[in-house]
């Protein structure tokens, strides 16, 4: 479970540091992919192959079910820490979540995410209240 926020900078290669915190849960290779809200998702391989299920059980003669499954899949790249514990991020992946220097590394359950800092604090403050959303949650049968 990944949980907590972490603050670092990509480096002018293109690698980010994972927190140390983080990197036992990871697994010596992960999955990186396109995100949605305009981040990136990082699975650990046990998370990457219960939501490639999910995926590959989806509708496929349904174009948004194409779509979505594409999205995931065309985007995604293994990754893996070298001695330092960085991850070499790729150019479509970095240009995906516009991510340049400053970022944020989050803990969202079953997978992390990287955000470029800008993007997450315009992100957080365009977003629901916890107030709202927990109104939303509880419409959908989530009672806390």
């Amino acid at each position: 479970m990944f949980f907590g926020e972490y603050e670092h900078t990509i480096d002018t290669k293109g690698r980010l540091i994972i927190p140390a915190k983080l990197r036992e849960a990871l697994g010596e290779t992960f999955m990186i992919t396109k995100g949605l809200d305009g981040c990136l998702s990082v699975y650990p391989m046990d998370q990457w192959a219960e939501f490639e299920a999910k995926l590959q059980a989806l509708p496929m003669n349904q174009p948004s079910a194409r779509a979505f499954a594409r999205f995931f899949f065309s985007g995604a790249t293994e990754g893996e820490l070298d001695k330092q514990g960085r991850v070499m991020l790729p150019p479509n992946m970095r240009e995906h979540a516009k991510l340049t220097k400053d970022v944020v590394i989050a803990g969202a359950g079953n997978r992390l995410e990287i955000w470029d800092k800008t993007v997450r604090d315009e992100y957080l403050a365009e977003t629901e209240s916890p107030e709202e959303m927990a109104a939303k949650m509880s419409d959908m049968g989530f009672l806390i």
